[in-house]
C-alpha cells in the first residue's frame, strides 16, 4: 500500500478507535458514576437504571462496542484491499 493510503487508513481507523473510546468512557464513567442519581430514578428491569449501568451496562456496552469496531474495519480492509480472504 502507498504511503498516502496507508496514512488515511490509519487515520479512520484512529478516529473509530477515538469515538469508540469516547462512548465506552461515557457510558462506564458518565452514565455508571457521574449521573448515576438522575438515573437511578429510572427503573430497569427492577433495577435503577444508574446501577445497573454501574455493574453490568458498561461490560455490555464494551462488548457491543468490540462488535462495531470489527465490523467497521472489516469494512475499511475491503475498502483499502488489506482484508482478509
Amino acid at each position: 500500500m502507498e504511503k498516502g493510503k496507508l496514512q488515511e487508513y490509519w487515520k479512520i481507523n484512529l478516529g473509530y478507535l477515538i469515538g469508540l473510546l469516547v462512548t465506552w468512557f461515557v457510558v462506564s464513567y458518565g452514565f455508571g458514576i457521574l449521573l448515576v442519581e438522575p438515573l437511578n430514578a429510572i427503573k430497569l428491569g427492577g433495577f435503577k437504571l444508574g446501577f445497573w449501568f454501574a455493574q453490568q451496562g458498561s461490560i455490555y456496552i464494551f462488548v457491543l462496542l468490540i462488535f462495531v469496531y470489527v465490523s467497521l474495519m472489516n469494512t475499511l480492509d475491503k475498502k483499502f484491499d488489506v482484508h482478509e480472504d
